[in-house]
This record gives C-alpha cells, sequence and structure tokens, in this order.
C-alpha cells in the first residue's frame, strides 16, 4: 500500500497515554437536487483555476497525488464498485465540501491503481432538509444507482430519515453526522464528532481556562435541543452557569446577536457558537464592529469554524482570542505525509472544494480514506454485505488525521471521534492552541459519551 499513514495503535502503553491526556452544524422545504452521478476514474482538471489551489497545508511536501493508490499512475479499469453520498446544501447551511473532497479522493485513487483494479464509481447527492427527498435519494442511490456502500453523508436529518432504511438493506453508513440517529444506531458511524460534541469539546475548552459564565449559540435547525444538551451537561458538571439561544439562518442580524451574546457572558464569561463558518463569521465580524471582541474572556466555536476561509477573513485581530473545536488535526504548517497527500489531493483533484482546507475537507478526505482502506480488504464480490463487513472490521486505524485509531465496530451506537484538538486564529490560518489545544478527551459529563465508552472502551491515541 502506497498511502503514507496506515497503523494499528492499540498498546496498553497508547491506552495509559490516552487517559492521561483525557483527565486533560434556514431550513428549505424545496424536492429538488443538484446532485450529479459521475465516474471517477479520470483526473479532474487542474487546480490552477480552483479556489481550493491555494492551500497551504504542506507547501514543500514529497508526498504526490501517486500516494493515493497501489498502482501509481495506472488507471482503474475493472468493473466499477459503486458509493453513493448525501449532504444538505441549501441557504445557510451547506456541507457538500465533505463529499466533494471524498470524491476528489476516490478520483485520486483511480487514477493510481483503483481498489484491486477497479474504479469507484461516486454519486454524491445533496438535500435541502426535506424528509421525502432524502428518503427518495436514498432508495434511489440502491435500486436505481445500485450502490454497495454510502461514504460521505453529511446532513442536518438525513440518519433519522434514513437509520431504518440502511438497517433494512443492510447498508453500514460511513460519514460525518449531525442528528442524534447518526451517533446512536448501529448501522451508522461517523469521523467527526457532530455538532453536540464538538460543542462539548468547545465549552469543555474554555471552562479548563477559566470561563464562568457560557452563552451558547446556534442554527435553528432541527436537533437543537439535542445538540444543547452535551454543553449543559458539561457547564453543569463544572458547577458554571449556561444560556442557550438559537439563530434563524441565513443571519440578518448580527449585530444585535452579538450584543446579547456579550452581555449574557459578561467580562469573565465565554461565547461559543455552532455554526456554519459563513454565518459565525457573520457574528464575529460584527462583535469587531462593535467593539465587542474584547468584552467577554473567551471566544470559542464548534468544528466548522475550523477553516482558513474564516481565519483570513476575521483577519490578525482575532489571534489568540477564538478557540475552535478541531475534530481532526490542524493543517496549516504540518508537514506530515498525510497533510501532503491532502494537500496534493486537494490541489490536483478538489476543484469543488468551495471552502479549500477545512474541517469539512479533512472529513470527507479522511472518510474517503477509511473507506478505501475497507474496500481494499475485501477478497470477494463487492456487494453490500461484504462492504458493510469490511467496515465493521475496521478497528484502531491511524488515519492520520484523528487524534485516536478509528473503529467502526458491530456496536448499537457509535462515537469512534471523540478526541479533539483546539486551534485559534494566527495571521489567517488556524494553529493548534498554545495552552491546552493538544489531544484531550470529550468529558464524561456527556451523558452519551459515557454510555459509548461503556460499551467500546475509550481507544488509544493514534500516532
Amino acid at each position: 500500500m502506497n498511502r503514507p499513514f496506515h497503523g494499528r495503535t492499540r498498546t496498553a502503553a497508547a491506552v495509559v497515554a490516552a487517559v492521561a491526556l483525557g483527565v486533560l452544524a434556514g431550513c428549505s422545504s424545496s424536492s429538488s437536487t443538484s446532485s450529479t452521478s459521475a465516474s471517477t476514474s479520470a483526473p479532474a482538471s487542474s487546480a490552477a483555476s480552483s479556489p481550493a489551489a491555494s492551500s497551504s497545508s504542506a507547501s514543500a511536501g514529497t508526498v504526490s497525488t501517486s500516494a493515493c493508490g497501489t498502482k501509481p499512475g495506472v488507471a482503474a479499469t475493472g468493473t466499477p464498485i459503486n458509493i453513493g453520498a448525501i449532504n444538505t446544501k441549501q441557504p445557510g447551511t451547506d456541507f457538500s465540501d465533505i463529499e466533494n473532497m471524498a470524491g476528489a479522493y476516490f478520483a485520486c485513487v483511480n487514477a493510481n491503481g483503483g481498489i484491486n483494479g477497479h474504479p469507484i464509481k461516486f454519486f454524491p447527492e445533496t438535500e435541502q432538509t426535506n424528509p421525502s427527498q432524502i428518503a427518495a435519494l436514498a432508495k434511489q442511490l440502491v435500486t436505481t444507482d445500485h450502490v454497495v456502500g454510502m461514504m460521505g453523508n453529511s446532513s442536518i436529518i438525513e440518519c433519522s430519515v434514513d437509520a431504518a432504511y440502511w438497517k433494512s438493506v443492510g447498508i453500514d453508513v460511513l460519514g460525518a453526522g449531525i442528528d442524534p440517529e447518526c451517533y446512536s444506531t448501529p448501522n451508522t458511524a461517523s469521523v467527526n464528532m457532530g455538532p453536540r460534541y464538538s460543542s462539548d469539546g468547545a465549552v469543555q475548552y474554555v471552562l479548563a481556562q477559566g470561563a464562568n459564565k457560557i452563552a451558547f449559540d446556534q442554527s435553528n435547525v432541527p436537533g437543537t435541543t439535542y445538540i444543547a444538551a452535551g454543553p449543559n451537561a458539561v457547564a453543569k458538571a463544572k458547577g458554571v452557569s449556561i444560556q442557550d439561544y438559537t439563530e434563524n439562518v441565513p443571519i440578518t442580524s448580527a449585530n444585535a446577536i452579538a450584543t446579547k451574546l456579550v452581555t449574557a457572558a459578561g467580562p469573565s464569561g465565554a461565547v461559543v457558537l455552532n455554526f456554519t463558518p459563513p454565518e459565525a463569521l457573520l457574528i464575529l465580524q460584527a462583535a469587531q464592529k462593535l467593539n465587542l471582541e474584547d468584552r467577554v474572556k473567551y471566544w470559542a466555536c464548534s468544528t466548522p469554524c475550523n477553516t482558513d476561509f474564516l481565519a483570513t477573513s476575521l483577519g490578525p485581530k482575532w489571534n489568540g482570542k477564538l478557540f475552535v473545536n478541531a475534530e481532526l488535526t490542524p493543517l496549516d504548517g504540518n508537514t506530515s505525509p498525510t497533510a501532503q497527500l491532502f494537500d496534493a489531493i486537494l490541489k490536483q483533484y478538489g476543484s469543488d472544494v468551495s471552502g479549500g482546507v477545512g474541517s469539512f475537507s479533512e472529513m470527507g478526505f479522511t472518510i474517503a480514506e477509511i473507506g478505501t482502506h475497507a474496500l481494499e480488504s475485501i477478497t470477494g464480490p463487492y456487494t453490500i454485505a461484504a462492504v458493510s463487513a469490511a467496515l465493521e472490521k475496521v478497528s484502531d486505524y491511524n488515519t492520520g488525521m484523528l487524534c485516536q485509531g478509528y473503529t467502526y465496530g458491530s456496536y448499537s451506537e457509535h462515537i469512534p471521534n471523540n478526541m479533539d484538538y483546539t486551534v485559534t486564529p494566527d495571521n489567517g490560518k488556524f494553529v493548534e492552541a498554545s495552552t491546552g489545544g493538544g489531544c484531550t478527551l470529550i468529558s464524561a459529563s456527556d451523558p452519551q459519551i459515557a454510555a459509548y465508552r461503556a460499551i467500546a472502551g475509550t481507544a488509544p491515541m493514534a500516532g
């Protein structure tokens, strides 16, 4: 295998190290879809015409896109392996960079030997938070497009809509979850923490730094009560008060929101945001315009804020002032083989990844990397049963992107990523926070984290 960063990490020493350290995302009802169905066996157009070409995660790397497959430079020509994905894409909420980056990775694999000579034919679909539309897309992918796996799902409500269907047809989904069923059902596992556990991490960080009150705000989309329950449990365990808010998106009153949150948090408190990058940016820029950024002790954000787009837009005034939960490794200045491969794939194949370097593109990369690893382990026909079985056998897999080894497993629920970084802006980039920014277990004060660890254990730190 030519991919540069694989490995198993379950050792007694690693488990001890991980435990010791831990003791340290306006909805439309439209039924339209902008999905495309295309084979990705040929390389995409040059990244010179793509915004993604500005990626700077590993500027002088030695790893090229030839490292993503087993036969560098040899295009796969066998029978395609059909893989699908469903992402939310609507005003105020766009997760399509996840499936777009997964598609870029698969295109790279196809151009370098494929899966044992078979190209991956990718069917990425988008939806607008319409249950009937989402259910129809799932059935279309299975019955019309004949997918044998789902790799890249990321949607506000897709997991809740399709959980029973995926179980009925035997598909195990590998995605980036949002709603509760992405983490509490047997047929879906995510590479990310989702908005609840990521918000847990953001709240946990500012509490560790001394914030004595939390103002927590998020998009007014389905699932807000479920999401807020985690941060509230984490704050309650520390005896700190937390006040919850929701906002309709797209945001139209950023000044009023920023003022409200700063007033609620107070001078020794923290404002914690759970929004997609464009919406969070509106609130943060409003705070700066009103000279409110220093009126609270900390600003924090769940994972979606971890994108160079936001750091660049905010500028140096926010250096070391905003702290973002990062579910995947910080890439700016990172020259690891994994970061170099990410950068190479983004530049060569990522013309559709509009956000460039960021958590969403990292999630897509990681999903495709794990999915490719699972597919390569199959020795017989590529069927739904074979693909699902291969995913369930993924255990303590070191992607190079996650704090922990990744395990899918045959569990009744799945929260395999529950250890995070914290990053902060640094002149237009996000870097690991100098205080407490390293890999840290999400608090088991969230009862769902505690329940998952009770059945699956605590995965060791990767590396």
